[in-house]
């Protein structure tokens, strides 16, 4: 019996061990593909700023600079304002650790801490 206890210790650390290292080479691969898209993100902000640049210059050919600055500003702030919509609708159904906290609802009293009956 002590050597099948000893066999599946070693077998549990063993599995424990492959788990981590399999988190560790995934948490890798995640944190690459992170960097690459913060850089795609940088890139079309870029985009964005220079196309913004651009439309401002655009139309203060035809136009006074100052109000063709103010157009461009209130296309961004309509762009801001719909996507903060978006993001807010999609923040209202999170539901967050619900399902946490209803199966931790369903524990038996029996299996609950209770603190005040134990003695010291």
């Amino acid at each position: 019996m002590r050597q099948v206890t000893t066999d599946l210790s070693t077998l549990m650390r063993q599995e424990v061990e492959l788990a981590k290292a399999e988190i560790r080479e995934e948490g890798k691969k995640a944190g690459k593909a992170a960097g690459f898209f913060g850089g795609a993100g940088f890139g079309g902000y870029m985009v964005a700023l220079f196309l913004s640049i651009a439309l401002w210059a655009g139309l203060s050919n035809v136009m006074d600079a100052g109000w063709a600055a103010l157009i461009v500003a209130v296309l961004w702030g309509a762009a801001a304002a719909v996507l903060y919509s978006m993001g807010k609708k999609n923040a209202d159904r999170v539901r967050g650790l619900k399902r946490t906290n209803d199966s931790v609802q369903r524990i038996p009293d029996a299996l609950k801490p209770h603190p005040e009956g134990v003695t010291r």
